[in-house]
């Protein structure tokens, strides 16, 4: 009997949450929603040195946490990225994080952006200045684009 009590809620609380998010009104087709980072958050530093043990503690947990859609080199092609059809930057490529301070990166990773949610408080700050450390150090010195695939 306590089974299906809890079989029973646990299905009106799936439905309810189901119905909740139908609920929320879409963006109008077109509208790109804007994102904008705090310029407070723009001009954090990072406090953690960029130490052998920050970078290999950068990199376990991108391993765990980013490499599914960001992929495992950050080329942006991780499993998880095809299947959902994202197109995301390719870290390995200096330029493509050139733009971005590392309190821009610190805080799209604590807040998540677009399709990505965030680390929130599962990380502690210092974990997550370790993650931007690792992306950083992603970009090669010599890298050359991808030549696109011929159709």
């Amino acid at each position: 009997m306590r089974i299906a009590v809890r079989v029973v809620s646990l299905l009106v609380l799936l439905c309810c949450a189901v119905s909740a998010r139908q609920e929320q009104k879409a963006p109008a087709p077109g509208a790109a929603a804007e994102y904008k980072i705090p310029p407070e958050a723009s001009k954090l530093t990072n406090p953690v040195k960029a130490t052998p043990a920050a970078l290999a503690a950068g990199k376990k947990s991108y391993g765990f946490d980013c490499a599914m859609c960001h992929g495992k080199d950050g080329d942006g092609k991780g499993e998880l990225a095809e299947d959902m059809k994202l197109k995301l930057l390719d870290y390995r490529d200096p330029a493509s994080l050139k733009e971005m301070t590392d309190g821009d990166l610190f805080y799209i990773i604590k807040n998540g952006k677009g399709d990505m949610t965030g680390e929130g408080d599962r990380s502690k700050p210092d974990e997550i200045w370790d993650l931007v450390i690792y992306v950083r150090s992603l970009a090669q010195k010599n890298f050359t684009a991808p030549t696109p695939a011929k159709q």
